[in-house]
C-alpha cells in the first residue's frame, strides 16, 4: 500500500500514453502493489491482456465501453447503447475505488470517453477528488480537459516528433497492440 498516492495524466497527441501507464502498473507490481487497469473504448485483442495473465494476479485489466471499430464509425443508436453501458460501468468502477481494491488505478481512454461524451468531465472530477488518498490513479488519452489537468499532481503531454505512421506504416502485432 502506498503512503501516498497522486494523480497522474498522461495525454497528447503522442504515442505512449498506455504504454507509460502499463510500464508504471508493472513497475508497481513488482514492488508489491496490486494494480487495476480498466480500458475505455479498446474491444479488440491487444498484448497487454495476455502479458498481464501471464506475468501476475495483482494486475488486471478490465474493459469498459468495449467496441470493436472506431468510435466515429458507429451509428447513432450504437453510440446512445454505448452510453448508457459507460455509465453504469463507470459507477462500478467508482465503488471499486472508493473501496480501495487497488493500490495503482489506471483508467485507459478514459479521456476519449470524455472526448466522445460518454462520461461528463465533472463525474470524472468528482471520481478523483474522492478517491482514496493510498490510491495512484492515472488517467490516459488525448484531450485531457483542463479542469483535469489542474486537479493532477504530474500532466505528461505526449508531442509527436516523428512516427512511422506517416509512411503507411498501421500498427503492428506487438508492438502497438
Amino acid at each position: 500500500m502506498l503512503e501516498r498516492g497522486y494523480v497522474q495524466v498522461y495525454t497528447g497527441e503522442g504515442k505512449g500514453k498506455t504504454t507509460a501507464a502499463l510500464g508504471l502498473g508493472l513497475r508497481g507490481v513488482g514492488r508489491g502493489l496490486k494494480v487495476k487497469m480498466y480500458q475505455f473504448l479498446k474491444g479488440t485483442f491487444s498484448g497487454e491482456l495476455a502479458s498481464v495473465q501471464r506475468l501476475d494476479p495483482d494486475f488486471e485489466i478490465r474493459r469498459f465501453a468495449q467496441v470493436d471499430k472506431f468510435f466515429w464509425k458507429l451509428s447513432q443508436e450504437e453510440k446512445e447503447q454505448l452510453k448508457k453501458k459507460t455509465a453504469i460501468e463507470f459507477q462500478k468502477l467508482a465503488q471499486d475505488i472508493k473501496k480501495g481494491t487497488g493500490d495503482i488505478i489506471i483508467l485507459d481512454e478514459i479521456m476519449g470517453a470524455l472526448h466522445n461524451e460518454l462520461l461528463s468531465t465533472a463525474e470524472v472530477c468528482q471520481l478523483i477528488k474522492e478517491k482514496p488518498a493510498q490510491v495512484e490513479l492515472i488517467l490516459t488519452g488525448r484531450y485531457a480537459p483542463q479542469e483535469i489537468v489542474e486537479l493532477a499532481d504530474l500532466v505528461t503531454e505526449m508531442k509527436p516528433i516523428k512516427h512511422y505512421l506517416q509512411q503507411g506504416v498501421w500498427a503492428r502485432e506487438g508492438i502497438e497492440n
